[in-house]
């Protein structure tokens, strides 16, 4: 059941976002006629203060949502399993070394060091993406250094290495494909925690900037107008919540499937 609802989920999402973009949905017609308009078979959600198509800004919304979350997982992927793995495969100074500028940005909380960083560095995408970059590659690089240092003594690393593969090699060959699976289920839930970020910023306005549309932008706007025209956050909500829950089951089963244990 859980798999089922988060498969469905996770594909009309993406279905309704790359159709909206082949048929160059924007959400950025003003209608001032139509300002808070109810659901209507001309605005099926409605439409918000500025009498834009809440649905065409919704799918807008959810693309940039996906955009930012995939470009930030694989940028703190990238960093955090790099220095995981050379932390755990070589061990000594470099372990400690890189582990304490680790468990330095560990002790900040990662929201509150990106609202920080966005504050310094401006709204933006660009700068809500590095903000979100700066703390995400933690839990990436504690995951990846913890399994090196579980892999590193295997038999097969030290057949490899006693037949002279470099130690580049060791760790593209024998290490990294070993930590896919653990990866890919840290990635969905970084998926999801990346877009509840995306939109708490863009809800202190620290984030998408308009005309584009963002979750939470659409969040803070329609919190004004709760009383008169309720359906602008209850949609909008409705979404970040359908989405994110999606993701998180989807993760779940992932782990499930991925976990030899569990499976034996």
């Amino acid at each position: 059941m859980a798999k089922t609802f988060a498969v469905s989920v996770l594909l009309f999402w993406l279905c309704a976002v790359l159709l909206a973009r082949v048929l160059g949905v924007h959400g950025n017609a003003i209608d001032l006629q139509h300002i808070l308009a109810t659901p209507s078979l001309q605005f099926w959600f409605g439409s918000d203060d500025l009498g834009r198509d809440i649905l065409a800004r919704v799918l807008r919304g959810a693309e940039i949502s996906f955009l930012v979350a995939v470009v930030v997982t694989c940028v703190n992927m990238l960093v955090g399993v790099s220095i995981g793995v050379l932390a755990g495969f070589y061990g000594g100074r470099v372990d400690r070394l890189l582990m304490q500028i680790t468990d330095v940005f560990l002790a900040f909380p990662g929201i509150l060091l990106a609202i920080a960083f966005a504050a310094v560095l401006g709204p933006g995408m660009l700068n809500l993406v590095f903000a979100l970059c700066l703390t995400g590659w933690v839990s990436y690089a504690r995951l990846a250094r913890g399994q090196t240092l579980s892999l590193r003594n295997r038999q097969h690393v030290q057949a490899a290495e006693s037949l002279g593969a470099t130690p580049l090699r060791l760790m593209a060959r024998h290490i990294l494909p070993l930590l896919g699976a653990l990866l890919m289920v840290e990635a969905t839930y970084s998926l999801a925690s990346i877009m509840i970020a995306e939109a708490s910023l863009s809800f202190l306005g620290l984030g998408i900037q308009a005309p584009n549309a963002s979750w939470g932008a659409m969040l803070r706007d329609g919190v004004r107008y709760m009383l008169v025209a309720p359906h602008y956050v209850l949609i909008v909500g409705l979404s970040l919540m359908s989405l994110i829950l999606a993701i998180n089951l989807g993760g779940d089963y992932l782990r499930d499937q991925l976990d030899v244990r569990s499976a034996s």
